[in-house]
């Protein structure tokens, strides 16, 4: 099984085979536009420009599972996203990550690449940890999505190599993009 196994509904409502991705690397991230986290979406951004004519893509998936930080509607994810950050990567509509109701494709990442914790050297990963354990401890438990921008790169064969966390800074995925961008099919 891999990545291409599954289709989601892009940011437009037209459903989408994840399968046309096929023979690139892929990132992706669920975001939210009013997270301590979105400026993020700069970097991807960064990312995706410097890395897209070597075969390389990023997904975003918009969620509002986490206190609400996505609560706009498709159209306006959009419309913030290009306005705010340029963002030319592919968007999808709005899914749930974690729970029963998440879509197929992170219950496949999640099994994929469990949760391995936070690098708590890091200062945000240390304060988005100790606000989950203080106010949202239920969402430390099991493999789901913990917070917003969980990052899950795949390889030229659809399969997960590896799952950064949200406080993982996006440029600090560079030299596993280019590893993967390396190995050819």
């Amino acid at each position: 099984m891999s990545i291409y196994s599954f289709k989601a509904n892009n940011i437009r409502g037209v459903e989408i085979s994840l399968e046309q991705f096929k023979g690139k690397v892929v990132l992706i991230v669920n975001t939210a536009s009013g997270c301590g986290f979105t400026p993020q979406y700069a970097d991807i951004q960064k990312l995706y420009d410097r890395y897209q004519e070597q075969g390389f893509v990023v997904l975003g998936f918009p969620c509002n599972q986490f206190a609400e930080q996505e609560s706009g509607s498709n159209e306006e994810v959009h419309t913030f996203c290009q306005l705010n950050y340029g963002v030319t990567f592919p968007l999808f509509e709005k899914v749930n990550v974690r729970g029963d109701e998440r879509i197929p494709l992170f219950s496949y990442l999640t099994e994929q690449a469990p949760f391995e914790g936070f690098e708590l050297n890091n200062s945000s990963a240390k304060m988005l940890n100790a606000m989950l354990n203080d106010k949202l401890p239920e969402l430390l438990i099991g493999n789901d999505i913990k917070w917003n921008f969980t990052k899950f790169l795949i390889n030229r064969e659809g399969e997960v190599v590896s799952r950064f966390e949200a406080p993982v800074d996006p440029l600090d995925l560079e030299p596993a993009i280019e590893t993967e961008l390396k190995n050819r099919i």
